[in-house]
């Protein structure tokens, strides 16, 4: 919020005619939503920027970019709305002209980070065929069972022994099915986790001038005081 200023309140398509094309850095909206875009006739990258105050656009990557603005219609919703605006109204701590500053010692920072981000992958998933293992197991029995009441000529120990034969046969059929764990071919499976953020959102810097405490939020980390004017508000 320094340098030269540039006010805006009807639809601009072009801002060569008010020599200030590509040389935007911060952004103060006073009021609505305006979409602001990288060359004229809100062409290129646009977002749309909601009342407050947006001290740098280059995490958006368009410091020094704009090129035209207009307040969003309202029936609109095709728009990508930049990131939020700082919370403190950081306009406002312009210092004024011929404004005295002061010295406030900074008691306290506190880093705020930004919001968690999805981190996702796939895994390949094989499924179990156990079940068929079973079902060869039962089938191994009966035609063992077959097998050995034909071998036993009807004997009730050749005809149990034929069984359980069968069904050792059955089980190792079952169990090649799928492989030789008696897995199926599977599937791809995607997984997602949150991961914390480490890019500082803000920091919440607490500081005393003259006895009073004050608190504020800051886009950048503080040094060991603030300035500050006759009535303890922060200055630029």
């Amino acid at each position: 919020f320094r340098g030269r200023a540039f006010s805006v309140e009807q639809p601009v398509r072009d801002f060569r005619a008010f020599g200030f094309n590509d040389r935007a850095s911060s952004v103060v909206v006073q009021n609505g939503r305006w979409e602001v875009c990288e060359n004229t006739d809100f062409s290129g990258a646009c977002v749309v920027l909601r009342r407050g105050n947006y001290a740098s656009l280059r995490g958006m990557g368009l410091n020094d970019q704009l090129s035209s603005a207009r307040r969003l219609n309202g029936r609109r919703t095709d728009f990508i709305e930049a990131p939020p605006p700082l919370t403190t109204p950081a306009y406002e701590y312009r210092r004024r002209s011929e404004e005295q500053v002061f010295q406030a010692p900074v008691t306290s920072v506190r880093m705020v980070v930004g919001a968690p981000s999805e981190r996702c992958w796939v895994e390949h998933e094989r499924s179990s065929n156990r079940n068929d293992a079973v079902g060869a197991g039962v089938l191994g029995a009966l035609l063992g069972g077959v097998i050995g009441h034909q071998l036993g000529d009807g004997r009730d120990l050749a005809t149990v022994g034929g069984a359980v034969a069968g069904a050792a046969v059955g089980a190792s059929v079952g169990a090649n099915i799928g492989g030789d764990r008696g897995y199926g071919p599977g599937r791809d499976v995607r997984r997602c986790t949150s991961v914390p953020s480490a890019v500082p959102a803000y920091w919440d810097v607490s500081y005393v001038f003259r006895g009073v405490p004050h608190q504020l939020q800051m886009n950048s980390e503080p040094g060991p005081t603030i300035n500050v004017n006759y009535r303890g508000e922060p200055r630029q």
